[in-house]
């Protein structure tokens, strides 16, 4: 069984225009890939705290009523500590203006043309859903060298 030492959280912002806000990692976990907003939840924080500040912090927008569509599980093979529980939302209510971080740039993609060769392998299998309003329970293996194994719904 899988030790989970992480708790984190994505959150996939949804404009008039059919397009989803995707962010590029330039460092850390997920350097040179695109994903959502998001990172670790902190001690005392729920879920939903850590979802709204962490995309305050890395977009400069306010989100509200979020819509939990996922909850994936992450097991890296012989890198325990890579493990991790990830709970996914998608908002199409947020305010302010877009700014980058130095987490990366931010830029707004057609739903239908989502940058997959530059994405997570794991989104290909649950990400139409998890925007299209469906949820999904699934945990995703990878190699050490951080590509994927197998994967199945939990």
């Amino acid at each position: 069984m899988a030790v989970f030492s992480t708790i984190a959280n994505l959150c996939y912002l949804l404009n008039d225009k059919d397009e989803v806000l995707l962010q590029f990692k330039r460092k850390g976990f997920g350097q040179g890939k695109w994903n959502g907003p998001g990172g670790k939840v902190e001690q005392g924080e729920t879920v939903e705290q850590s979802v709204v500040r962490e995309v305050k912090e890395e977009t400069g927008l306010q989100v509200k009523n979020l819509r939990k569509r996922a909850e994936l599980e992450f097991v890296f093979d012989g890198r325990e500590e890579w493990n991790q529980v990830v709970h996914v939302f998608v908002t199409n209510n947020f305010k302010g203006e877009i700014r980058a971080s130095d987490e990366g740039e931010l830029k707004w993609f057609n739903v239908k043309e989502l940058p997959f060769k530059q994405m997570w392998e794991d989104d290909i299998y649950w990400i139409k859903d998890a925007l299209a309003g469906k949820f999904a329970r699934m945990r995703f293996y990878f190699k050490q060298n951080g590509k994927l194994q197998k994967y199945e719904k939990i």
